[in-house]
């Protein structure tokens, strides 16, 4: 009886194991405070993502091939989550000597995108200091005609504090399946700790 007593003690904890959520990720870096503009021409900061789980890419409107790829991820979340499970989505332009207000609204439009979804454009010398020293992505414009811009194809996860909780590869199934996982553990986590303290860690 013993043995048998043992036995369901092992299944029950390995039954509750599989019912807990799915750690947090770690803290990877913070996003500095931003202030750019949304396509609709109004100022956007940072200030306004406070408080949200969030998701960032970077893509400009001329991208013939990564970036049509990287909105159609981002649209897929939207199937993947339940409504109320969500993050917000932010893309930013690597072009904005082009990519204007304006332009952003048609891509948009273009792209049929969702609600709780906001392009951003703004001055050249802030978008790139935001991506490489703030996401700690790439981001370069000095190519060769054929191909002038080099970017990152990374989706990137922000908590509610405005920090770094993950990278993912904006074209591969299993990432986006990854970030899924991780946005509903970011909420879990928020929803526990409104203040959010933190866990460490660096950038894979």
């Amino acid at each position: 009886m013993p043995a048998a007593v043992h036995l369901l003690g092992v299944l029950a904890a390995l039954w509750l194991g599989g019912c807990r959520p799915p750690a947090a990720p770690p803290v990877l870096g913070d996003v500095p405070p931003f202030r750019l503009i949304e396509r609709n021409g109004q100022p956007y900061g940072s200030q306004q993502l406070e408080g949200q789980v969030w998701v960032a890419d970077f893509i400009f409107t001329t991208c013939p091939d990564i970036c049509p790829a990287l909105t159609a991820q981002m649209q897929r979340l939207d199937t993947m989550l339940a409504p109320d499970e969500r993050p917000r989505r932010v893309s930013i332009t690597v072009d904005p000597g082009h990519d204007t207000p304006e332009v952003l609204r048609r891509y948009a439009e273009h792209h049929g995108v969702g609600p709780n979804w906001d392009f951003l454009t703004g001055e050249r010398r802030t978008i790139a200091a935001l991506l490489m020293d703030g996401f700690h992505v790439a981001f370069a414009d000095d190519g060769p005609p054929n191909q002038p811009i080099t970017h990152s194809d990374r989706l990137v996860l922000v908590d509610p504090a405005l920090r770094i909780r993950g990278y993912y590869h904006g074209r591969l199934d299993e990432d986006l399946e990854r970030l899924v996982r991780d946005v509903r553990a970011v909420r879990a986590e928020a929803a526990a700790s409104p203040a959010g303290t933190g866990t460490g860690g660096q950038p894979g």
